[in-house]
């Protein structure tokens, strides 16, 4: 697949994220960004606001694209956003899970 397709794919998953998780939230202390460098094909949604009187802050999901291929950085879902990037038609193989250390890539059905 072309590495443009692989960029919309990833824009419509986060967007689609950012608007459950800004439902959820409260819009006035709580906001879920979204972050595309497509120039580095870097993409990211993050949570930043406060909870209390506490600053939160974190990553959500972090994915780029390299070589060819989705690299899921970070992936703090329920669901698994590899399994929803299998739904839309990325082949399995051009899915790495970069979370998991490369000598256990391996042992995945996705790619290393």
């Amino acid at each position: 697949m072309a590495i443009e397709q692989y960029r919309q794919y990833i824009r419509h998953l986060l967007c689609e994220r950012q608007k459950q998780s800004a439902m959820q939230k409260n819009a006035e202390e709580y906001e879920v960004q979204t972050i595309f460098d497509e120039q580095q094909n870097h993409y990211q949604l993050l949570y930043v606001g406060w909870r209390g009187n506490k600053r939160d802050f974190g990553c959500i999901l972090h994915l780029d694209i390299k070589d060819g291929k989705i690299w899921i950085q970070h992936d703090g879902t329920e669901e698994g956003i590899a399994n929803r990037l299998v739904e839309m038609g990325v082949p399995k193989q051009d899915i790495v899970l970069a979370f998991h250390e490369p000598y256990v890539r391996q042992f995945t059905e996705f790619g290393t």
